[in-house]
């Protein structure tokens, strides 16, 4: 899934910032939403044939070698330095973790109910980040959550014989990408966010590399070569998207259009694996993105007050 995080901007828009640059960055926003779609769609179908470990090990390579380059190309590698190795190790475990549900909840979910469970990331880490700082958490927010939480029972109806002991695989996806999210948000303030791109994936890459030899898994056929690519570039390109679209505005601005990617993964749904969500799924969608873009709204608010 699409796990690329907000950067550590200020709370107001650079001074720099003009409508050209806010229309810039909601089209990049709205570009790294597709590309974090076709990432899902695509994981979906290249793992019906290479194993999933092997997939994963072949993104992270991908990202790894990506992000070096940007590293080494920007004049950043003297950053390198002054990476905290504890939590790149953390965040980077915890990569892995997010990555291996979200490729496993694609196995049992179809790409746009899929997404849209992985969308309540948000509201829930704006709750939890207000408890961690000890700030007051109004009931809009918790009612927000509530809503949230409301739409992916709708989505994944308990009880059905499709899923069962799988509806776990989404919710532990969201409660492991929302400690992702804290901890990136916490080392935002003092890491570079390209050295923790790279540092990330090298981490994940090298996780998984034993597993990978020891296992000695193989894969045929340039189909799943082509998969893996474009799993690579999807993950990489969106992640450069969405930290360039956060230079031109400010990051409750651009939040609520995260929420294009379950539109995005309704699509890829459609037309790679030709299936279209029914109407109960429909609604708890519409009902998580409603949440999400009015969190997005109230933070934004909030932030004028202040």
């Amino acid at each position: 899934m699409g796990v690329a995080t907000q950067p550590h901007t200020p709370a107001q828009a650079p001074a720099r910032t003009s409508l050209w640059a806010a229309w810039r960055s909601l089209a990049l926003i709205g570009c790294a939403c597709a590309c974090f779609a076709t990432l899902d769609t695509t994981a979906k179908k290249v793992t019906e044939s290479v194993p999933l470990p092997l997939a994963l090990w072949f993104l992270f390579l991908f990202q790894t070698v990506a992000y070096g380059g940007l590293v080494l190309h920007g004049g950043r590698r003297r950053l390198l330095r002054d990476a905290l190795l504890g939590p790149q190790l953390a965040r980077g475990a915890l990569l892995l973790g997010v990555q291996t549900l979200a490729f496993l909840s694609l196995q049992v979910l179809p790409v746009g109910e899929f997404t849209a469970v992985a969308m309540l990331t948000p509201l829930l880490v704006t709750l939890l980040a207000g408890r961690m700082l000890g700030e007051h958490v109004s009931w809009y927010r918790i009612a927000l959550v509530l809503g949230g939480f409301a739409g992916t029972l709708v989505i994944v109806r308990p009880g059905q014989a499709m899923l069962g002991w799988a509806i776990v695989l989404p919710l532990a996806l969201v409660a492991t990408n929302a400690g992702y999210q804290l901890l990136t948000s916490w080392m935002g303030r003092t890491q570079n966010t390209w050295i923790t791109l790279f540092c990330t994936s090298a981490v994940c890459w090298l996780l998984l590399t034993p597993i990978v030899v020891w296992q000695n898994m193989p894969f045929h056929g340039s189909l799943p070569l082509t998969g893996l690519l474009l799993m690579g570039l999807a993950a990489t390109s969106g992640n450069v998207l969405f930290v360039k679209a956060f230079e031109g505005a400010t990051a409750n601005s651009l939040m609520p259009y995260m929420y294009l990617q379950i539109g995005f993964g309704i699509l890829g749904g459609w037309w790679v694996f030709d299936h279209v969500p029914d109407a109960f799924s429909l609604v708890g969608m519409a009902l998580i993105a409603a949440c999400g873009v009015a969190g997005g709204v109230l933070s934004a608010l909030e932030a004028r007050r202040h």
